[in-house]
């Protein structure tokens, strides 16, 4: 039976971290359905009552991150005077760092986001996985610090953006039995190179699916079992030859792809 709630998310920053930690537990109740309300860049108590207020109404849990310890506080016995149930994600791990470094906190919102070196990296390797999607620039293979090959629907896209994220260079190329791959592949370092798989029976519904979104008839030679089972045996024939990595995707999350893909590297995995 389908549970709905609502979930209210309350920062004074861009709600990222709170959003990913109500998500994370919310997926271990796979019958529940979250609506989830993010509220980001609160930092004020009158522009905080009126989201109390319609958390109130709505019998919302609250997931917060207010640096702002009067704040945060103003959330607590909020929920616990209204009877609804509220996460601290912040203050406790701030709590226990001061303790340990016998420091206060700086208590400034948006410090992790502040516009540092890291965060310009960040960027610039975000530009670098778009330029470079899906075999668009070929001449900067040797640039990137990742190379992804995959059939068509193999999340190359989407794992190069993850990737990406964690201010890794990272360049994504389709691959087939019909499709003529650039030089640069051969000349780089195989290590860098990583060769994404799928089952059949998971691409055929992924294509077809990705048919009926366009409005085309889902059953095509694109999500023709036989024709993707053509396409995988080259592709694994070819990641032989290359002497890369290669990566079965299915029932794999991007983070735990990425993961792999890491640690295959030893790169330490970047959380933001």
């Amino acid at each position: 039976m389908t549970t709905n709630f609502n979930a209210f998310i309350i920062s004074d920053s861009s709600g990222a971290t709170a959003m990913s930690i109500a998500r994370t537990a919310v997926a271990q109740f796979p019958e529940a359905n979250a609506n989830f309300k993010r509220y980001p860049f609160i930092q004020t108590q009158s522009m905080l009552d009126g989201i109390l207020k319609l958390a109130k109404e709505q019998d919302a849990i609250i997931f917060h991150t207010l640096v702002d310890p009067d704040l945060s506080k103003l959330v607590t016995a909020f929920a616990m005077d209204n009877n609804l149930y509220s996460f601290d994600c912040i203050q406790k791990p701030i709590q226990i760092i001061s303790k340990k470094l016998h420091e206060s906190a700086a208590e400034v919102p948006g410090l992790v986001h502040n516009l540092n070196e890291d965060y310009f990296k960040r960027i610039s390797a975000i530009e670098f996985a778009v330029a470079n999607d899906d075999g668009k620039r070929p001449g900067d293979l040797k640039k990137a610090d990742i190379v992804l090959l995959g059939i068509s629907r193999t999340s190359k896209t989407p794992l190069s953006l993850y990737l990406a994220n964690q201010n890794l260079l990272v360049a994504n190329v389709p691959i087939g039995p019909t499709i003529q791959l650039p030089e640069e592949v051969y000349q780089i370092d195989h290590n860098k190179i990583f060769g994404l798989t799928n089952s059949v029976t998971n691409l055929k519904k992924i294509r077809q699916e990705r048919m009926i979104a366009y409005g085309l008839d889902p059953d095509t030679p694109y999500s023709d079992s036989k024709q993707i089972k053509k396409e995988l045996d080259y592709a694994k024939h070819f990641y032989r030859k290359l002497d890369c990595l290669q990566i079965n995707v299915y029932n794999k999350s991007i983070e735990e792809t990425a993961t792999i893909i890491t640690q295959s590297l030893n790169i330490n995995e970047q959380g933001h």
